[in-house]
């Protein structure tokens, strides 16, 4: 019989790892602050409850924004019976050791499983997982992660799945940035753009970003799979964490810069390809 899933947080992330488990035949409460994801789930077939329902699952997924709703989370957690918490948020890895000893002292294995790919990758099965922790409560979450995902791997200590993701999300986004900002220096010059996308995928910089977020920014299609507003955030904690370490990233600072545009000018929530709008404002005057 399949361990039954409660899920803390239905945005993006938490309603497509819901719609995934739902599929493979797992039993899934889930909830979150907007009674209309709890409707959309309950439409997907799992059911959408309190916290204290979430909480009487076999395992407990935490989808939340950032480390300090995981922090509250574990506030309010009950007094477990040696479960696990597996938290796909991305968190300040330097935090995560002391909240997992507030989740022991209530009963709690917490367990980091950060994903690198967006919500349609992980709709489609193709997200990769991060899992750090205890080796022996992490092996316990193989079956639903290959349920989950193409691939999963375990990075060690706790911190490290952050850490690990943090770093990627950092090329990602910097990947991300170099083709927006190529696709309007493109424009700039009189290319048209779509015939410049179709030729730099067939060039030595062709890459996943390129093919996933190329044609979004060429149709400013910018329904969200991953928001701005979340990556801004990202970022936030990757600069956070290498000031921590004593180490300066000029390309994240100035891809930072960027993002905070794309906040000023209210598109936090589109797609995270919407940082071609940030670059294209940036114009000289001379």
């Amino acid at each position: 019989m399949r361990d039954s899933v409660g899920i803390f947080g239905l945005g993006l992330i938490g309603m497509t790892l819901a719609r995934r488990l739902i599929s493979a035949g797992y039993t899934v409460t889930g909830t979150d602050p907007r009674t209309e994801q709890l409707d959309r789930l309950n439409a997907l077939g799992g059911t959408g409850g309190s916290p204290d329902e979430v909480w009487q699952a076999d395992v407990i997924f935490s989808a939340v924004f950032d480390t300090g709703q995981l922090e509250d989370l574990i506030a309010n957690a009950p007094v477990g019976a040696r479960r696990a918490i597996a938290s796909f948020s991305t968190c300040d890895p330097g935090q995560m050791a002391g909240i997992a000893v507030k989740a022991m002292a209530k009963g709690w294995h917490l367990l980091e499983t950060p994903i690198s790919g967006t919500s349609r990758q992980l709709s489609a099965g193709e997200a990769v997982f991060f899992v750090a922790g205890d080796k022996d409560q992490a092996s316990r979450l193989d079956v639903i992660l290959k349920a989950l995902g193409k691939a999963h791997y375990y990075v060690g200590a706790l911190g490290n799945g952050n850490r690990t993701k943090l770093a990627i999300n950092l090329v990602l986004g910097l990947n991300r940035a170099a083709l927006a900002e190529g696709i309007v220096f493109a424009q700039s010059m009189g290319l048209d753009a779509a015939s410049f996308l179709e030729l730099a995928q067939k060039s030595a910089a062709q890459s996943q970003v390129m093919a996933g977020k190329g044609p979004l920014m060429v149709a400013q299609d910018f329904e969200a799979q991953g928001r701005i507003s979340q990556s801004a955030k990202d970022f936030r904690l990757i600069q956070d964490t290498a000031q921590a370490t004593g180490q300066h990233l000029p390309f994240v600072e100035t891809y930072g810069a960027m993002m905070d545009d794309c906040l000023n000018n209210a598109e936090g929530d589109l797609d995270n390809s919407a940082i071609i709008l940030a670059i294209a404002r940036s114009r000289s005057d001379s």
